[in-house]
Formats: C-alpha cells, sequence, structure tokens
C-alpha cells in the first residue's frame, strides 16, 4: 500500500456508488469527478456539494440545515479523525434509506452550494 490515510480508506460499496451515480444523473448542471478517491458531485462553479467517502454520503449544508440534519443523526464529517470538513456532514441511514428525503437534503445542498462565490481560477 502507499502512504498516508487514503491508502488505508476503504472502497465505497459497488451498491453505494451505483446509488450515487444513478442520483447524480438526476441533478442537473453538475459536474462529477473524483475527491479523496470517491465520487463526488460539483456545482457549475466548482464547489463540491456532496460525495462519497468509503461508506458514507456527505453533502454541504450551512449551518441552520446542517444542524437540522444533526438533529435527525448526522453527523460532522471527518475524513481523518480530528480533521473535520468545514460545512460537510454525513448523511444519516434514515435520511439515505427514504429516496425523497434524500433527494429533498440533496437539492438543499446543491442550492447552497450554487449560492456560494465561483472559485477562483487555479493557475496551472
Amino acid at each position: 500500500m502507499g502512504s498516508g490515510p487514503s491508502s488505508d480508506w476503504a472502497k465505497s460499496p459497488p451498491e453505494l456508488v451505483e446509488r450515487f451515480n444513478a442520483t447524480m444523473e438526476t441533478l442537473p448542471g453538475i459536474t462529477r469527478r473524483q475527491m479523496f478517491g470517491y465520487p463526488a458531485a460539483f456545482t457549475g462553479q466548482g464547489h463540491m456539494f456532496t460525495g462519497l467517502h468509503q461508506d458514507r454520503w456527505v453533502l454541504r449544508l450551512p449551518d441552520d440545515a446542517r444542524a437540522e440534519l444533526e438533529g435527525k443523526g448526522a453527523t460532522v464529517f471527518e475524513p481523518m479523525p480530528g480533521r473535520p470538513m468545514t460545512g460537510f456532514v454525513v448523511l444519516p441511514a434514515p435520511v439515505l434509506d427514504d429516496p425523497d428525503a434524500l433527494r429533498q437534503w440533496l437539492e438543499r445542498s446543491l442550492a447552497f452550494a450554487e449560492a456560494l462565490p465561483p472559485k477562483p481560477a487555479r493557475r496551472r
């Protein structure tokens, strides 16, 4: 194995990857690419709004929505222990198991990320 934390991370379960991909197909105007070696979705302005990490589905939300979802069992997303990813939570099982609830939270996440200022262009 390679060095660093990502080399120790487990792959996402195939059924979760399939579900993520199928769900992302229904959201217009997004871009998909890898983040930490896992499937992720980005707004047209380049902001990640959702993705997978190991066996977890994470999404980005504003503070109030994040607190609301934490009340339903979401937890702060930490790709490495003690290193939280600002604004991201791990979706709780009851949301993942309810297609309508999942869709609603994804739409809220996408709307929030789309309202952020565009990311500056990278120098190459």
